[in-house]
């Protein structure tokens, strides 16, 4: 690469004050330095680009491999599973050719479930309802209208 050193960068503003002048040279660098600055974004942009694509790249294999490897596991998981069918098949297949009134010994079912007969979602209290209605506490909510209907007052004809 160019080797720039303090001597040769003084030479070339010294060749640049003389050549464009004194007026035009800072309209000139302002010039010089935004292209610089858009030369460096360029390339920064270039080597991001180049950089996503090699990771991408990088993906894409590492997909490929994950499903190659989730190929064969499932084959694996099939040709095991089939083997297991087959072996199973096998074991519990009855030999009635012989004669014989052996009969494959199959578990008992589970009894099944009964519902124990309480409403689970009511809550129940610990005082009985006959001693709520001897002392006079309500036992069901009221609505609001209901309540002023309950206890309004009768009018006297």
């Amino acid at each position: 690469m160019i080797d720039l050193g303090i001597s040769k960068l003084a030479m070339i503003g010294a060749v640049a004050l003389i050549v464009i002048g004194p007026e035009k040279l800072p309209r000139v660098a302002r010039t010089v330095g935004t292209l610089l600055g858009k030369a460096q974004r360029y390339v920064s942009d270039v080597k991001a680009e180049v950089s996503r694509s090699m990771e991408l790249d990088e993906l894409k294999k590492m997909k490929e491999s994950v499903e190659a490897a989730a190929k064969d596991v499932s084959e694996s998981v099939q040709s095991s599973a089939a083997d297991f069918e087959k072996t199973w098949a096998d074991a519990t297949q009855v030999d009635t050719g012989s004669g014989s009134d052996y009969q494959l010994a199959l578990p008992e079912p589970s009894p099944e479930y009964r519902h124990p007969k309480k409403n689970w979602r009511l809550k129940q209290g610990a005082t009985p309802n006959w001693f709520k209605a001897r002392t006079g506490v309500r036992t069901k909510a009221l609505s609001g209208a209901a309540r002023v209907a309950r206890f309004r007052p009768t009018k006297f004809n």
